[in-house]
């Protein structure tokens, strides 16, 4: 009977059995989680080093500038030269120049302006 008793109870003890999920299930996903948060960290990690590092090299590259240029040899002062002196002919005559040059630009505009005025046709 005893025999009986525990055969039954295997028989039942089988389907019950198939229908608890094994415990590896319940712990996968939290496996997966885990593989994913240090993952996570790491990508950030790496990422933090290349942004230090970027930063180091623009400060390194910025220095050196700086140091260049306050190696650079200063460049020699030269006196502005002060404007040529014209005897008063040369004054009146650069006058009367720059005087025709607006009377040819004036005239010009104003056979722009006449044409741009005439009647269509």
């Amino acid at each position: 009977m005893t025999r009986l008793l525990a055969l039954a109870a295997l028989l039942c003890a089988a389907p019950a059995a198939a229908q608890v999920p094994p415990l590896d299930a319940y712990q996968r996903h939290r496996w997966q989680a885990d593989q994913h948060r240090l993952e996570m960290e790491r990508l950030r990690a790496r990422a933090d080093q290349r942004e230090a590092e970027a930063r180091r090299q623009a400060l390194d590259s910025r220095l050196t500038r700086l140091e260049i240029e306050a190696r650079r040899q200063p460049e020699p002062y030269l006196p502005a030269t002060p404007p040529a002196l014209r005897t008063p002919e040369e004054e009146r005559a650069a006058r009367e120049a720059a005087a025709a040059r607006r009377r040819a630009a004036a005239e010009g505009v104003g056979q722009i302006d006449a044409w741009l005025d005439r009647r269509p046709d």
